[in-house]
């Protein structure tokens, strides 16, 4: 989560530069969308190892490839309530991608008692419906341990906090916020943030990455951040420069306050996908309610803060349109939606999908005829020809495909469709 800062950060991070290029209109931002997010594949059927004419292949989407996502933080498995019921339906009926929270201080709040069972359900959960998920964060110096003192040995804590993370969850979660927000690390006054200001942010990161790849080679390491300026993408580069281990660039977009202008968007984009890395939108937050401008206190509940439904037309359209812009461009990989529920959302702000009784919001029902609807391969069918191939084309994601032959016999198989070329895959009987 964003942390507070001085008001000219804030207001050079919402700053658009003259120069900043203008994002496509609708309908090139369409084409932009078939173009690096559909792909083709060749099905090819035979029998006896012989190609078969006339066979029905018909395919059907069962997750995108692209990340879409929020933070599932108001998840309890094991809670019956009709309310929690809702808020899982809802979850897994739009998305497939899940951020769990490991704070620190919440996870281990006494030395050595911590929350492994409880992330382990919730990690669980998610699994057996197919949503991939990613720990957040790994190190941060906001939610930070009570127990550790700012004269204690900063270094082997971090490193047992890393194997104990990314280590003791390989395999269930591979992906991982490892340092959040650390060009203001320095500011904060505990053992962590003076360790960033002692050797610095991009040293302390570099450090952090190497151990997390240590703890998990397989795992996904990203460094997430909310100043999106020069500073972040200098970080970045000389990160690359000393080959530090981060797989994609995570950039918050919490809009508590003023909203990115469809330039800032696509600026934001551009500028961080020269990097040549995937872009991660890791916290994106899009009021139903009136907003702060500026926004300074993001520690501060405000329980009067309540969705209207005049702010939820509002946010429903212009969270259509963030999502067209990050969706048709070929950088991004990830959207993470920040607070699916107004239900014990954070400050209380009404930045979720849903209300605080899980009943959707006009935005809720255009991302899911997007996401589930518009982006997404209900059903494509062919039929193959002589040499036995049959093509199709579909976005990118995982199928269940059903091959036909012409005296009626069936065969079921799995497929993906990704890349850049047309992937081949043979059905045979």
């Amino acid at each position: 989560m964003i942390t507070p800062c001085l008001l000219s950060f804030l207001l050079l991070q919402a700053a658009v530069s003259p120069a900043a290029p203008a994002p496509p209109d609708r309908a090139a931002l369409a084409a932009a969308i078939e173009a690096h997010r559909k792909g083709d594949i060749v099905v090819e059927v035979t029998r006896e190892q012989r190609p078969v004419a006339g066979a029905r292949v018909e395919i059907r989407q069962t997750r995108h490839a692209f990340l879409f996502g929020s933070n599932i933080f108001g998840l309890r498995p094991d809670d019956p309530s009709a309310l929690q019921a809702a808020y899982r339906e809802r979850f897994a009926a739009l998305f497939d991608y899940a951020t769990l929270p490991f704070y620190w201080g919440r996870y281990e709040p006494r030395r050595g008692e911590t929350e492994e069972s409880r992330l382990r359900a919730m990690a669980g959960w998610c699994r057996t419906l197919g949503i991939d998920v990613k720990g957040h964060p790994v190190l941060w110096h906001e939610v930070f341990p009570r127990w550790i003192g700012n004269d204690d040995a900063i270094e082997p804590l971090v490193a047992r906090r890393i194997r104990d993370t990314v280590g003791t969850f390989r395999g269930l979660v591979n992906r991982w916020d490892v340092v959040n927000e650390s060009l203001v690390a320095p500011d904060f006054d505990n053992a962590w943030g003076l360790f960033v200001k002692a050797v610095g942010p991009t040293e302390a990161v570099d450090r952090a990455l190497r151990l997390a790849a240590g703890a998990n080679p397989e795992a996904s390491l990203l460094v997430n951040d909310f100043r999106i300026e020069p500073g972040f993408e200098a970080e970045l580069r000389e990160l690359q420069e000393r080959g530090a281990p981060f797989h994609a660039i995570g950039i918050q977009s919490h809009m508590h306050g003023e909203e990115w202008s469809p330039e800032r968007t696509w600026s934001v984009c551009e500028t961080y996908g020269r990097l040549g890395l995937p872009l991660h939108f890791t916290e994106l937050t899009v009021l139903s309610g009136p907003k702060e401008t500026p926004m300074t206190d993001y520690h501060r509940r405000r329980e009067s803060w309540k969705t209207t439904p005049g702010d939820e037309a509002r946010q429903a359209e212009y969270v259509e349109r963030f999502y067209e812009l990050l969706f048709a461009h070929p950088a991004v990989e990830a959207i993470t939606w920040w607070d699916l529920s107004d239900f014990r959302s954070w400050m209380a702000a009404p930045a979720g999908l849903l209300r605080e009784d899980m009943s959707p919001k006009p935005a809720y029902e255009r991302l899911f005829a997007k996401i589930r609807g518009e982006w997404w391969t209900a059903r494509a069918e062919a039929v193959t020809d002589e040499s036995g191939g049959a093509t199709l084309r579909g976005f990118k994601g995982s199928y269940e495909a059903t091959v036909t032959f012409p005296d009626g016999v069936t065969r079921p198989a799995a497929l993906e469709i990704g890349g850049r070329s047309p992937a081949v895959v043979q059905v045979k009987r």
